[in-house]
């Protein structure tokens, strides 16, 4: 029987891990910490009884995904949940923008852009299924839905500041500038439009679920799965050096590139080591926890049911806060993303207290404490917010890194989204999962289609290392 190691227990690594044995590989996976799941960790951050995820929170691509899709990991425990609202973005007068899970009610809350909207995202959602089996694998490749690319492709190379104005409104204008500044990069460039567009269709599609419980169940599900098909997992086994995995037919690593470059040493050829060292992060992020007495007082009531709250501003002032911090500067007010889970999930909170999730968009590798510039941009949408606040956890950049090294500088995406790393990611190659040296493969978020519990770059590693497998197995059994 083949053998495979996984270094990394993140969804990527997982997902690839599953695969393998599926196909009949005797796969261990190989965790440094002593949980597995990478961002998908769920933890008591402030106070007992309270359940913060520590950084994925909110799943469309996995709701979504193609290969998770077939796992069967409700069999395992995993449940979505949804809000009612799945995302929304307050603005200063009291009003917001709305994303429910149907179009037509989104549309009708934006008045007179609602027509557009739907006009954008209607036929997007319909087709999601078509678009996601192309943009969840690598770019370059033959597509089998050209049509749905078709619909896809020109508005998703625009800068997302010139797509947004198709809308006449600040409301719409800023709620889809809200759901396109998780590109984690500057919204005036091009190509930036293609994020918002794909996890604006993926709400309507298939919404913004979390998993009940946190988002730690996915991983277990996951884990489950493997256990079931005679794989194992190894936790507080960090691999620094290639010498430690022992002979394997295969190894997939949900690694960041230069961490790869680093264990396979001189196995690696010289132009892939060159440009895994040299792959390009992107801004940081800092990450504050918060428990709650009681909900959070928002000034519009319904961000209240909105699993996803957006804090940004008006859509210029989004992109505005997003320049500054790729050009290394911390914003005075910075987008934030936040999360109010136990509106989907009452099994997230105790005793009449509430977690939130919040992270802001900070500059690489930043040194400061943002957690006063988070609570104020929530306390400028939510007057009274403050007085609610019980306890208080912070990770910025460097104990992001701390705790997931794959986010170098604090980069939760593990790679900046360029237009350039966005297509040819981690390298300049047809074969982005290989890495060059034998058996050898490539499997993290810095793989394609990138950032988001999807496991897609695990899977699509996983049967690219199959292929290389079989001519080996052949020559084997000659």
């Amino acid at each position: 029987m083949p053998t495979a190691y996984v270094v990394g227990s993140g969804p990527n690594g997982l997902a690839g891990a599953v695969r393998l044995a599926e196909a009949g590989l005797d796969v261990t996976v190989l965790e440094r910490a002593d949980r597995i799941g990478g961002g998908m960790r769920t933890s008591e951050n402030t106070l007992p009884g309270l359940l913060h995820d520590d950084c994925s929170a909110f799943h469309p691509t996995g709701a979504a995904s193609p290969y998770l899709q077939s796992l069967g990991l409700e069999r395992h425990g995993l449940q979505w949940l949804w809000p009612e609202i799945q995302y929304a973005h307050p603005l200063d007068d009291g009003s917001a923008g709305l994303a429910f899970r149907s179009v037509e009610s989104t549309a009708e809350g934006l008045g007179r852009d609602g027509a557009s909207w739907a006009r954008l995202f209607g036929p997007l959602a319909r087709q999601y299924d078509a678009l996601a089996a192309e943009l969840f694998r690598p770019v370059l490749h033959v597509p089998r839905h050209p049509l749905a690319l078709a619909r896809f492709g020109p508005a998703a190379l625009l800068p997302a500041t010139v797509l947004a104005r198709r809308w006449q409104d600040p409301q719409a204008k800023a709620l889809y500038g809200g759901v396109a500044a998780h590109l984690l990069g500057r919204l005036d460039r091009p190509v930036s439009a293609a994020v918002g567009l794909m996890l604006g269709a993926a709400a309507h599609a298939y919404g913004w679920p979390v998993a009940k419980g946190g988002s730690q169940a996915i991983a277990t599900a996951l884990a489950a799965r493997l256990t079931d098909l005679g794989g194992r997992i190894e936790t507080r086994a960090e691999i620094t050096a290639y010498d430690q995995i022992g002979d394997a037919d295969v190894v997939l690593f949900d690694l960041s590139p230069p961490a790869v470059a680093r264990i396979l040493g001189e196995r690696l050829p010289q132009r892939a080591a060159a440009a895994y060292r040299r792959y390009r992060f992107g801004p940081g992020a800092f990450k504050v926890d918060l428990a709650i007495e009681g909900e959070i007082p928002w000034r519009n009531p319904d961000v209240g049911r909105a699993g996803t709250v957006h804090l940004g501003g008006t859509l210029e002032e989004t992109a505005a806060a997003e320049a500054d911090v790729v050009a290394g500067r911390m914003p005075w007010r910075p987008f934030v993303l936040l999360g109010q889970q136990y509106v989907a999930d009452p099994t997230r909170s105790a005793g009449g207290l509430n977690p939130v999730y919040a992270y802001a968009h900070v500059p690489a590798g930043w040194v400061g404490d943002a957690t006063d510039a988070v609570v104020g941009q929530i306390e400028r949408f939510a007057p009274g917010f403050r007085h609610r606040i019980r306890a208080t956890f912070t990770r910025g950049p460097a104990e992001l890194e701390a705790y997931n090294p794959n986010y170098v500088g604090g980069d939760i995406a593990t790679g900046r989204n360029s237009p350039v790393q966005v297509v040819m990611r981690p390298r300049i190659s047809l074969h982005p999962y290989r890495t060059g040296a034998a058996g050898a493969y490539l499997c993290s978020a810095a793989t394609p289609p990138g950032a988001g519990v999807h496991g897609m770059g695990g899977f699509h590693a996983a049967e690219t290392a199959l292929a290389d497998l079989e001519p080996r197995r052949e020559r084997g059994n000659a």
